[in-house]
C-alpha cells in the first residue's frame, strides 16, 4: 500500500505541475513573448557517434526522447501491477478493465461519427481515447481524504490499462514506412534483453545499453521510439539477485527513480511545449468544425458515458464490485475525471496529425477545453457526492 500511496502522491503533485506549465505556454504563445516561445521549440540539437547522426528539433527530442522514458515508467508500473499489483487477478483487474475498454471505445465511435466523411480527420480518432493520470489524480489530491483510497487506485489502474491500451493503438495504427534494417536490428536487441532477463542479470546498466541500441533502431525503423521503452520495461526482472546472492528488485528500484523525473521534469516540460496554442488566432466557427468537436465530445461526454456505463454493467452482472466505501455518485465522478486526456491525447494528436497547422491548433485547443471541463465538472460531482454521504450518515 505504501508504494500506491507514494505513487499518488507523487501524480497528484505532477498535476498541479502540470497545470502551471500549461498556463505558461498559453502566456507565452498568447503574448509578445511568443516568438521567443516558437524558438525555444525550433531549438536544434545535433547528436553525432560516428556514422549516426541525429538532428531534431528540442520539440521533437521531447516527443521522441523524453517521452520514451515516460512510457518506460509505464511499462514498469504495467508489469507490476500485473505480476503482484492491482491487476494481478481477475476480481481485481474486472471493474478498471471494463472501465478503461468502454473509456476507449465510446470516445472513439463519437469522434468517428463527427469525422466518418473525411480520411484525414478520421486519422484522430484515438485522441480522445487517453486519460492524463497525473491530472486526474491531481484534482482528486484537491479533495483530500473525502475521496476514498480505492477511488483512486481505481482511477489509478484504470488509467494504467488506459495507457496500455493508448501503446497498443500507437503500435497497430500510428506507424510509417518501416526500415528492415532496423527493424532487425531493434529484433534482436529486444532478444539480447530478454536473454538478460532469462540469466538473471541484475545490472541496471547492462538493459540501459541495450535499451539505447532498441530506442536508437525502433526511432530508425517508422515505429514510434517510445515504444522501444515499454519493451525495455517489460525485460527488466521484478526481482533478481545481486553479487552477493541478496535478493533485490531491479524494476521496483528503477520505478522509484524514474517518477521524479518524469512527474517534475519530462511531463511538465512535454506540457510546456505542446500547450501553447495561440487561441487569438482561433475563431469560435473553427472550434465547431468536425475535429474539435469530436475531441471535445468524445473526451468529456464519451469518456463518461463509456467508463461509467461499462462500470455499471459489470457490478450488475455481478463480474465487479463497487470500489470499497464509495457510492455511484462518486463512481461517475471519478468517470467524469477520465474525460481529462492532456498529456497523452495531445501525444496521439502529434502522432494522427504530424503538421501542427492542419487544423489551426484546434485539436490542441479541443483537448484543452474538455480536460478543463471534465476536470472542473469531476471535482463538483466528488465534492457534492461527499456531502450528500456526510448527510445521510447524520441522519
Amino acid at each position: 500500500m505504501k508504494i500506491i500511496e507514494r505513487f499518488i502522491e507523487k501524480e497528484s503533485s505532477s498535476g498541479i505541475l502540470l497545470i502551471f506549465a500549461t498556463l505558461l505556454a498559453l502566456t507565452f504563445s498568447n503574448t509578445a513573448l511568443a516568438p521567443y516561445y516558437e524558438s525555444f521549440l525550433h531549438i536544434p540539437v545535433e547528436v553525432r557517434i560516428g556514422a549516426l547522426h541525429l538532428d531534431k528539433s528540442l520539440y521533437h527530442w521531447v516527443n521522441d526522447g523524453l517521452m520514451a522514458i515516460f512510457f518506460l515508467l509505464i511499462g514498469l508500473e504495467v508489469k507490476r501491477e500485473v505480476l503482484e499489483g492491482h491487476l494481478s487477478s481477475f476480481s481485481q483487474l474486472a471493474l478498471p478493465g471494463f472501465a478503461a475498454l468502454g473509456g476507449m471505445l465510446a470516445p472513439a465511435l463519437i469522434y468517428l461519427y463527427f469525422n466518418q466523411n473525411n480520411a484525414l480527420a478520421a486519422q484522430g480518432w484515438a485522441i480522445p481515447t487517453a486519460t492524463d493520470i497525473a491530472f486526474a489524480l491531481g484534482i482528486l489530491s484537491l479533495l483530500g481524504k473525502r475521496v476514498p483510497v480505492s477511488l483512486k487506485i481505481f482511477l489509478m489502474a484504470l488509467a494504467i490499462i488506459d495507457d496500455l491500451g493508448a501503446i497498443v493503438i500507437i503500435a497497430l495504427f500510428y506507424t510509417v514506412d518501416l526500415s528492415t534494417l532496423s527493424i532487425t536490428v531493434a529484433v534482436l536487441s529486444l532478444f539480447v534483453l530478454v536473454s538478460l532477463n532469462y540469466f538473471g542479470v541484475s545490472k541496471r546498466a547492462a538493459y540501459f545499453i541495450v535499451g539505447t541500441v532498441l530506442w536508437l533502431s525502433v526511432l530508425k525503423s517508422g515505429v514510434h521510439a517510445t515504444l522501444a521503452g515499454v519493451a525495455l520495461a517489460f525485460t527488466i526482472p521484478l526481482y533478481a539477485k545481486d553479487e552477493n546472492n541478496k535478493p533485490i528488485s531491479p524494476l521496483k528500484t528503477l520505478e522509484s527513480q524514474l517518477h521524479f523525473w518524469v512527474a517534475f521534469f519530462i511531463l511538465p516540460l512535454f506540457a510546456f511545449v505542446n500547450a501553447g496554442v495561440d487561441i487569438t488566432a482561433i475563431s469560435l466557427d473553427q472550434m465547431t468544425g468536425s475535429v474539435p468537436v469530436g475531441i471535445m465530445l468524445g473526451l468529456f461526454v464519451g469518456k463518461q458515458l463509456g467508463v461509467f456505463g461499462l462500470s455499471w454493467l459489470a457490478i450488475q452482472l455481478k463480474w465487479a464490485k463497487l470500489p470499497k466505501d464509495s457510492s455511484w455518485l462518486q463512481l461517475y465522478g471519478v468517470s467524469v475525471l477520465t474525460g481529462i486526456g492532456f498529456t497523452m491525447s495531445l501525444f496521439i494528436s502529434s502522432l494522427a496529425f504530424e503538421d501542427d497547422t492542419l487544423f489551426q491548433y484546434t485539436d490542441k485547443l479541443a483537448i484543452l477545453i474538455a480536460s478543463f471541463c471534465a476536470g472542473i465538472l469531476g471535482y463538483m460531482v466528488l465534492s457534492m457526492a461527499k456531502k450528500q454521504r456526510v448527510e445521510k450518515e447524520a441522519e
